[in-house]
């Protein structure tokens, strides 16, 4: 028998907004040790340290459990598409403000509305068409031509909105017959092991000081903490409550690139930005009416 168990919307708020910092962090932290570190290295450090604190804290509880599943092959997809998203992300991060490299990410959701159609068989209705016009007119205004934007820098973050996009449409298709924690520690293991890989041609060899140690160290708390705290926040709240805070994302990074790089973005990125994230949020109020409670 299945019991429900209560929830605290408002904890579950906190927990999404706290998660959300944590991830603006991980980018501005990222985008920092870009100028010492080859991206490759960042990124595998990222994962592997992720991949320590589920073995030590989530592992135990769970045993074969948490990596035991009928489809490893999608769960190993859906984590280099989460692979792809941060190796691509930092990237941009290179040559593109803080701020508007989290804005053109987030044309995410835009790009979900998409592809469900034509790989989950939803119906796209003309409203979704709409927004999703709006938010790429939203991108043109960031990455404008005759602006201060890199095209590669551009490139690359419009790379890693889709292929966060595949990979949250995979956790949809997923979610129903997975354990949360098992598609958490897929991620962590498969980014570790795909990273690994990269690791002999990025390596120089040049070690880093204590303080750039705990910074690379912290990039994998920031996103090993910061999904955690996302699976506790949709399970105090639903869905249809938190996804329209997805965009307290874009405010968290425009500080951080204000305090750390002393980056702001001009008027007509700023225009951009609330472009992309008022389409986004269209869609997910749109969304949270059309849910049954």
């Amino acid at each position: 028998m299945v019991i429900d168990r209560p929830q605290h919307p408002l904890r579950g708020i906190f927990l999404f907004l706290a998660a959300l910092l944590l991830f603006a962090a991980l980018d501005a932290t990222a985008k920092y040790m870009n100028a010492f570190f080859a991206v490759p290295l960042l990124v595998w450090a990222r994962y592997l340290v992720h991949f320590v604190i589920m073995l030590l804290f989530m592992a135990p509880g769970l045993g074969r459990e948490i990596i035991a599943t009928r489809r490893p092959w999608l769960m190993s997809f859906r984590a280099l598409m989460l692979v792809g998203v941060t190796l691509l992300a930092q990237l941009a991060l290179k040559t593109l403000p803080l701020a508007e490299t989290t804005a053109l990410v987030f044309v995410t959701p835009l790009l979900v509305a998409l592809l469900a159609g034509p790989l989950l068989a939803e119906k796209v209705p003309p409203r979704t068409w709409l927004a999703t016009g709006a938010g790429f007119a939203g991108v043109l205004l960031i990455a404008r031509p005759g602006g201060a934007m890199a095209g590669p820098g551009v490139a690359y973050a419009l790379g890693a909105a889709l292929c966060y996009a595949i990979y949250q449409i995979l956790t949809r298709k997923l979610a129903t017959t997975e354990h949360p924690t098992r598609l958490l520690f897929y991620t962590a293991l498969v980014g570790t092991a795909s990273m690994s890989l990269a690791l002999p041609a990025y390596w120089d060899g040049q070690m880093p000081t204590l303080t750039q140690s705990l910074l690379i160290v912290s990039l994998g708390l920031y996103g090993g903490i910061g999904h955690f705290l996302l699976i506790r926040a949709f399970r105090e709240a639903p869905a249809s409550t938190l996804s329209p805070l997805l965009y307290v994302q874009l405010i968290w990074a425009t500080l951080l690139g204000w305090w750390v790089f002393a980056q702001l973005p001009d008027f007509l990125a700023i225009v951009g930005m609330l472009i992309i994230g008022a389409s986004g949020l269209s869609l997910a109020l749109r969304t949270r009416r059309q849910r049954p409670q």
